[in-house]
C-alpha cells in the first residue's frame, strides 16, 4: 500500500520523479533561486542594516517562485485522469476498492508532492535571505511558502476537473492554461480597470472581491509591493486575508465537481445525432434560414478550386472551427470590445491614456498568449499522433502548400481576436489626438506579438509527436519570453540594473508597447526599433526551421 494507505498517492509521486525532466525542472529551480540571491549577496565588510537588498531580492524571488508553480501546476495533473480514461486504466480503478474519493485524494497529493519537492529546492535561497538581514523567515518567507501552496492546491484541483472532462491530453492541458491565467492574470484586469470609482460603485467593489482569486494580488501585498498595481488608489478589500478563503473555496467546488464524475458515467458520450437542415420540410429550411444567420446544420458547399484545402480542412475539423462558431467568436468579441470601449471612454478621462492604454496592451497580449498555442501548438504533431500526417503525405500537395494552409486556419482567428479589441484605441485616439502615433506603434508591436507565437508554436509542433508535449513546450516558451522579463522588470534598480533590465526587455514586444505607450515604470526604457528587429529575426528564424522540418516530413519515409 502507498502512503497513508493510498496506493494512487505512491504511483503518482514516483512516476512523476522518475521521469527526466523532473531532474532538469529540480536542477533549473535551484540554479535560478540562488543566482537571484548571490547576485546581491555582499561582497564586502558592510552590513545592510535597513535590509532594503535582501528585501528588494525578496521580492524577484517570490515572483519567481509564483511563476514557477502558475507556469508548472497544470503541466501533470491537467493530463492525469483523461490519460487513464484513454488508455482503458481508469476503469480498472472503477474495479478496485478505491473509491471516488481516494482516487481524487491520490491524484491530487501526488502531483501537489511533486510540486513541494520542486519548491523545497528553492530553500536554500529563502535561508540565504534571511541571513542577509531585514526579511522575516516566518512571517514573509514562510507566509510566502504558505502563499505558493495555496496557489499549488487551487491550481491541481482545477487542472483535475478538466482533466476528468476532457477528452484528449492536449485538450485538457490548453484548457488548464487557459483557466490558470483566467484565474490568476484575467481576474484582476477589472479592478485595474475600476480602481478608484469610489465606494458607491458596485462594479468596482465587485473588482475589488474578485481580484482575491488570484495569488498575484496577495503576493504583492506579502511582499509590500503592492503601490505598482494601485495606481495610487488604496483599495478596500486587503487580498491578502481574502484569497486563502477564495482559494480554498475554489479547490473545495472543483474537489466536488471530480469526485461526481469519478464513475462509471465519465465514459458516456452519447450525442444526438440531429438532423440536417437538407432533411427537413420547404417550410422548415426556410425558418431556420430566417433564423439563423449561419446555420450550424446545413451542409456546406464543396471546396473552390483555388482555395487551399489544408485552410478549409482545418476549419471544418477542429473543434469551434466551423463558420457558425467563428461567427459566435466575432460575437463574443464585439461583446468584449464594447466594454473595452466603455472602461476606456470613463477611465481614460480619469486617470490617462497611459494607464489605460497600457492595461489594455496587457490584456491583449494575455490573450494572444493564451490562444495561440491552442490553435497552433497541435497544427503538425496533431496530426503526426493521430496519423492524419500520413495520408496529408498521399496527397499530391506541396510541403509549402500544407504548411501555408494551416498557418492561415490560426492567422485568420487571430486577426478577429485582434481586431475586437480595436475600438478601445479608436476611443483613445478620440480623447487624445496627439496619442494616434503612438497607437499604430502598439499596433506593429501586437502583430509581431502574433507573428511570434504563431511561428514559435508551429515550430514546436513540427518537432513534437504528441500533441500534450507541443502545447506545453509553446505555453512555457510564450510565457518565459512574455511573463519571464517582466519578472526581470519587477526587479528593475535592484538586484538588476537599469540597462540589463532594457536588454531583457528587447525581446518582449508587450514591454516595447508599454513604453511607447508611456505606461508608468516603462518611460525611461527606450525599445523601438530594437525589439521589432529581434522579434522579426527570431520569427524569421522560425520560418526556416519551420519549412525545413515540414519538407523533412513530407518526404516519403
Amino acid at each position: 500500500m502507498g502512503v497513508f494507505g493510498n496506493p494512487i498517492i505512491a504511483r503518482e509521486f514516483t512516476n512523476l520523479l522518475r521521469s527526466r525532466r523532473a531532474i532538469h525542472l529540480f536542477v533549473a529551480v535551484a540554479a535560478a533561486s540562488s543566482a537571484l540571491v548571490l547576485m546581491r549577496w555582499p561582497s564586502d565588510a558592510i552590513v545592510d542594516l535597513s535590509g532594503n537588498q535582501s528585501r528588494q531580492v525578496f521580492r524577484v524571488f517570490g515572483y519567481g517562485m509564483l511563476a514557477t508553480v502558475l507556469l508548472l501546476t497544470p503541466v501533470f495533473p491537467a493530463t492525469s485522469i483523461v490519460r487513464e480514461k484513454n488508455q482503458g486504466t481508469l476503469a480498472l480503478l472503477f474495479n478496485s476498492p478505491l473509491g471516488p474519493v481516494s482516487i481524487f485524494v491520490g491524484k491530487l497529493i501526488g502531483a501537489l508532492g511533486f510540486l513541494a519537492v520542486l519548491l523545497m529546492m528553492s530553500v536554500p535561497a529563502a535561508a540565504a535571505l534571511t541571513a542577509m538581514g531585514g526579511v522575516s523567515p516566518l512571517r514573509e518567507i514562510g507566509g510566502l511558502y504558505a502563499l505558493l501552496a495555496l496557489a499549488a492546491l487551487q491550481n491541481t484541483a482545477i487542472s483535475l476537473w478538466i482533466s476528468s472532462r476532457a477528452t484528449t491530453s492536449d485538450g485538457a492541458l490548453r484548457w488548464s492554461f487557459a483557466a490558470v491565467l483566467a484565474v490568476s492574470v484575467v481576474a484582476i484586469g477589472p479592478h485595474q480597470f475600476l480602481q478608484g470609482r469610489g465606494t458607491e460603485s458596485l462594479l468596482s467593489t465587485g473588482a475589488e472581491y474578485l481580484r482575491c482569486v488570484s495569488p498575484i494580488p496577495a503576493a504583492m501585498e506579502l511582499m509590500a509591493h503592492s503601490d505598482v498595481a494601485s495606481q495610487g488608489f488604496e483599495s478596500r478589500v486587503r487580498a491578502a486575508p481574502g484569497y486563502p478563503l477564495a482559494a480554498l473555496a475554489i479547490t473545495l467546488a472543483a474537489a466536488i465537481a471530480t469526485t461526481t464524475r469519478l464513475n462509471y458515467r465519465i465514459f458516456d458520450r452519447a450525442r444526438s445525432q440531429g438532423v440536417m437542415t437538407h432533411e427537413r420540410s420547404r417550410g422548415e429550411q426556410w425558418a431556420r434560414r430566417l433564423f439563423f444567420l449561419v446555420d450550424p446544420q446545413r451542409r456546406t458547399r464543396g471546396i473552390a478550386p483555388l482555395v487551399n484545402p489544408v485552410l478549409v480542412k482545418e476549419f471544418r475539423c477542429r473543434r469551434f472551427g466551423r463558420f457558425h462558431w467563428l461567427m459566435r467568436l466575432m460575437a463574443a468579441s464585439a461583446v468584449v470590445s464594447l466594454v473595452l470601449t466603455l472602461a476606456s471612454t470613463t477611465a481614460t478621462m480619469e486617470r490617462g491614456v497611459e494607464t489605460i492604454g497600457g492595461i489594455m496592451v496587457a490584456l491583449q497580449v494575455a490573450l494572444i498568449v493564451l490562444l495561440t498555442p491552442t490553435l497552433a501548438a497541435t497544427l503538425i504533431s496533431g496530426e503526426v499522433e493521430s496519423g492524419g500526417w500520413t495520408l496529408l503525405q498521399m496527397t499530391p500537395m506541396s510541403a509549402a502548400r500544407i504548411l501555408s494552409g494551416k498557418l492561415m486556419s490560426v492567422l485568420w482567428t487571430l486577426l478577429l481576436i485582434i481586431v475586437s479589441t480595436l475600438p478601445g484605441y479608436l476611443v483613445i485616439v478620440w480623447i487624445s489626438p496627439e496619442s494616434w502615433l503612438k497607437v499604430r506603434v502598439v499596433l506593429i508591436c501586437l502583430a509581431w506579438t502574433a507573428a511570434f507565437a504563431l511561428l514559435a508554436s508551429a515550430t514546436v509542433s513540427a518537432f513534437c509527436r504528441r500533441a500534450a508535449t507541443s502545447t506545453t513546450v509553446a505555453y512555457v516558451l510564450l510565457l518565459s519570453v512574455y511573463a519571464g522579463t517582466m519578472l526581470i522588470w519587477l526587479g528593475r534598480d535592484a538586484p538588476f540594473g537599469h540597462a540589463m533590465v532594457e536588454n531583457a526587455l528587447r525581446i518582449n514586444t508587450m514591454a516595447a508597447a508599454l513604453s511607447v505607450m508611456g505606461t508608468p515604470g516603462f518611460v525611461t526604457y527606450r525599445l523601438i526599433p530594437d525589439a521589432w528587429w529581434i522579434t522579426g529575426g527570431a520569427c524569421v528564424g522560425f520560418a526556416v526551421v519551420l519549412v525545413l522540418r515540414a519538407r523533412t516530413l513530407t518526404r516519403p519515409q
